[in-house]
């Protein structure tokens, strides 16, 4: 991705966010950032939460800046991605030496995804901002780099 290889990794997320968005706006793709949602207990509103993009109104992008990816966080984005009720969403971590990400499905789209790859929702969403995808591991082809 343009905004890894440009800025390499060390920065604060919010410079990817930023870096990101235009981007974005470049290739001419509809987005919305930090969109806030609200978080219920027992009927009361006990906080809220914020997604870093939803992209095209069906994609949820959460972006990181860590040495690694952690389960907390892809729990974090599954969480997120049944709130706004997606189906497609990407964690995408800048603070590796090469850019990682996870395509997420939400639980109620896995038993339909097995023809969607972590390849064709990037280009379906983001064709000119020129991601493209290798697998760090064979057996798990939804894990990469880009």
């Amino acid at each position: 991705m343009k905004v890894h290889s440009t800025l390499g990794n060390g920065f604060q997320e919010v410079i990817y966010q930023r870096c990101l968005a235009i981007e974005l706006e470049k290739a001419g793709i509809q987005f919305v950032r930090e969109v806030e949602m609200p978080i219920f207990y027992d009927n009361h509103e006990v906080g809220t939460r914020r997604a870093d993009f939803v992209i095209e109104s069906k994609i949820l992008v959460e972006l990181k800046a860590l040495i690694a990816l952690e389960d907390v966080h892809l729990a974090q984005s599954l969480n997120y991605l049944e709130t706004y009720r997606l189906d497609i969403g990407l964690l995408i971590n800048f603070g590796a030496r090469s850019l990682q990400f996870k395509r997420l499905l939400s639980r109620s789209n896995k038993s339909q995804s097995s023809g969607i790859s972590g390849q064709s929702v990037l280009r379906a969403s983001a064709n000119s901002i020129s991601l493209s995808r290798q697998s760090d591991n064979p057996a798990n082809p939804d894990s990469g780099r880009v």
